[in-house]
C-alpha cells in the first residue's frame, strides 16, 4: 500500500515516491535553490565542508530517486578547486522535498560531514550570519541594478555604468548619461537605510546605526553636489518597480534631449 505510513513517513513498497518528495520546482532560479538549501540546513553558514587546507566549501544536498529500489538517496556535493566532490549521506522517505532535505542535512551534520563556518580572524562582522548578509549586499552589479539596466536597454537607451559623473567628485553612479548629465542610483535597502525595510542590527547596534547614518548622509551630499554641478539625479530603492523606474529615467532623458530641462 502506498501513501503515508502510521509514523508519518512514506511507504513506497508498491510504487514510486511522489515527485514532490525529491524534485525541485521547475524553473527555480539559482538564488532560490540556494535559499532552499539554506532553509533546510538551518542557515548558509551551516552548509560548510571543511577542506584539508583549512578552507570552507559551500555544500548542497542532492536528492535522487533510484527506480529499481524505489528509494530516494541524499548526496552531499561541493566543489574544491574546480572539481566536484560527492558523498552519500542517507536514504530519505519524507513526504516532501523540504522534509527530505532537512533530514539529509541533519544526518550530514551528525556524521560530521558538514560544520558551521567560522568567521575569519580579520572579519569585523559580529557573526557568520551577519557576514553572510554583508556579503550578499554587493557594491556593484547587484540584481536590481542589472534589472534596471536591462529595462533601460529594452527602451533603446544607451548609457555608461559605474563611473563618476563629475571626475573630481569621488562619487560613482550606477547608470550615467554623461552628455545629458543624468545620474541614476539604485540604493540597496540594507546599506542605505531604507525606511520600509531596514532593520537595525541587534548586535553592535550603535556602530551599525552610525554606519547607515554615514551612508545616508553621503547619499544626500552626493545628490546635492551633482545637482549643483547641473546634473539630474534619480534615486530608486532596490525594492521598487524597476520597470517603472526605467520609464521614469527614459522620460527624464528625453526631456534633457529636447532641452526642456
Amino acid at each position: 500500500m502506498t501513501g503515508p505510513t502510521a509514523g508519518g513517513r512514506q511507504g513506497w513498497n508498491d510504487g514510486l515516491p511522489s515527485a514532490k518528495a525529491y524534485k525541485a520546482r521547475p524553473g527555480l532560479s539559482r538564488d532560490k535553490r540556494s535559499a532552499e538549501q539554506d532553509r533546510a540546513a538551518g542557515g548558509r553558514h551551516r552548509r560548510a565542508v571543511l577542506l584539508d587546507d583549512g578552507r570552507y566549501a559551500r555544500a548542497s544536498i542532492q536528492l535522487r530517486l533510484y527506480r529499481s529500489t524505489r528509494r530516494i538517496r541524499a548526496y552531499l556535493r561541493w566543489s574544491d578547486k574546480g572539481e566536484t566532490e560527492e558523498k552519500y549521506v542517507c536514504e530519505t522517505d519524507g513526504a516532501t522535498r523540504a522534509a527530505n532535505l532537512a533530514l539529509a542535512w541533519s544526518k550530514a551534520r551528525a556524521a560530521a560531514m558538514v560544520v558551521d563556518e567560522q568567521l575569519p580572524p580579520a572579519s569585523t562582522a559580529s557573526s557568520v550570519a551577519v557576514r553572510a548578509v554583508m556579503s550578499a549586499n554587493k557594491g556593484k552589479d547587484t540584481k536590481p541594478e542589472l534589472l534596471l539596466r536591462a529595462a533601460l536597454y529594452r527602451k533603446g537607451l544607451r548609457y555608461r555604468i559605474g563611473i563618476r559623473p563629475v571626475p573630481d567628485l569621488r562619487r560613482t553612479a550606477d547608470v550615467v548619461f554623461p552628455k545629458l548629465k543624468v545620474a541614476v542610483f539604485v540604493d540597496g535597502c540594507f546599506w542605505h537605510g531604507c525606511p520600509d525595510h531596514y532593520r537595525p542590527a541587534k548586535k553592535s547596534g550603535e556602530a551599525w546605526g552610525q554606519k547607515i547614518k554615514d551612508n545616508r548622509d553621503r547619499d544626500a551630499s552626493t545628490t546635492v553636489a551633482l545637482r549643483e554641478a547641473g546634473w539630474e539625479v534619480l534615486r530608486f530603492w532596490e525594492h521598487e518597480d524597476l520597470e517603472q523606474a526605467a520609464e521614469e529615467v527614459r522620460a527624464v532623458v528625453e526631456d534633457r534631449r529636447s532641452g526642456s530641462r
